[in-house]
């Protein structure tokens, strides 16, 4: 697991508000399955399908997204809170969080809910009660969290996996037909704001 992973147990994740209008679902993977670039393939398909994406993602501790010396790095030093600048082409806001162990997915999401998305991708978060898509490549020896997480919906892997009753088997490097079960899942998104219910493993084979 790498330093950018949500390290907590699902048992100790906080409370997260699962709004019936704002459709979530997480992408969970270990380091090195590829989910940023998984994403970048499949956001402009999503696109064409006509979904306006949010994503938000869990990154190192020390990330900066503005540089030493512009001027909204020195107002943000000097101690606004938060810093938001924009021109007619984007906007960025930022702010310190200091005392902070992890990222409040809560806020985040209220953060990105006032821009009216149609779906909300959570990428790195794994620990916190949300619906999940997990990716999974056996060849990185990694084991499945889809068992120990009753919120993993479906699992897209390139190899033929044993999964439990309930969830879905996907070719992750089937991209088209990825797309088409995420493009899908706001309107099951009602519906799916629940764990799964405790089921006996099956044998199953992404297509």
């Amino acid at each position: 697991m790498s330093a950018t992973d949500d390290p907590n147990p699902i048992s100790s994740a906080a409370p997260l508000p699962l709004d019936a209008s704002l459709p979530l679902l997480g992408i969970a993977a270990w380091s090195g399955t590829g989910k940023t670039t998984l994403l970048e393939a499949l956001l402009p398909r999503l696109a064409e399908r006509g979904l306006r994406v949010a994503v938000i993602k869990h990154a190192h501790h020390t990330f900066d997204v503005d540089q030493p010396g512009k001027d909204s790095h020195r107002l943000r030093q000097a101690g606004a809170a938060p810093m938001l600048v924009a021109s007619r082409e984007r906007l960025a806001l930022m702010m310190e969080t200091p005392g902070q162990q992890e990222p409040d997915l809560a806020r985040l999401v209220a953060l990105v809910a006032t821009q009216a998305p149609g779906l909300v991708l959570v990428e790195g978060f794994k620990a916190w009660p949300l619906p999940k898509l997990e990716l999974h490549r056996p060849a990185l020896g990694k084991p499945l969290r889809v068992a120990e997480d009753p919120w993993v919906r479906a699992v897209a892997s390139d190899a033929p996996l044993t999964l439990p009753e309930g969830v879905e088997a996907l070719d992750l490097n089937d991209l088209a037909a990825l797309a088409d079960w995420i493009a899908a899942w706001p309107a099951r998104w009602p519906a799916e704001r629940r764990p799964r219910a405790p089921a006996t493993a099956r044998g199953v084979t992404a297509p």
